[in-house]
């Protein structure tokens, strides 16, 4: 049986521990593959494989200079990931001020009660 697909956005790609420490390297600045396997303590086929993965959902690019590839973050990448944490903190944002509506609503309540005794 084969594996459904888990990398095909940038959602699944940085649900991989390796990827996310890669990218926290990588967000210092540009990384050769040799320099990313030195950081994250993985074999150069594996960081090759999570590099390719990354470079597919545009997490990542490369330019080459001479003989060496050096990586960096693709921020255009990182845009439904961005889109979708702001949409998110807005709506948690929104459950707050609606408890706190709430909770002063009770106070209110609460106060009264006492001031009518």
């Amino acid at each position: 049986m084969s594996r459904a697909p888990t990398t095909t956005d940038a959602f699944n790609a940085v649900g991989d521990q390796t990827r996310r420490a890669m990218l926290d390297e990588l967000a210092e600045g540009e990384l050769t593959v040799g320099e990313l396997v030195d950081k994250v303590g993985r074999p150069q086929p594996q960081v090759s494989k999570h590099l390719r993965v990354l470079r597919e959902v545009n997490l990542v690019s490369c330019r080459n200079v001479g003989r060496s590839r050096l990586y960096r973050i693709d921020r255009t990448g990182l845009d439904p990931l961005h889109g979708w944490l702001n949409d998110l903190v807005a709506q948690i944002n929104s459950s707050y001020d609606r408890l706190d509506d709430y909770l002063a609503e009770v106070h209110a309540g609460h106060n009264t009660s006492f001031t009518e005794e």
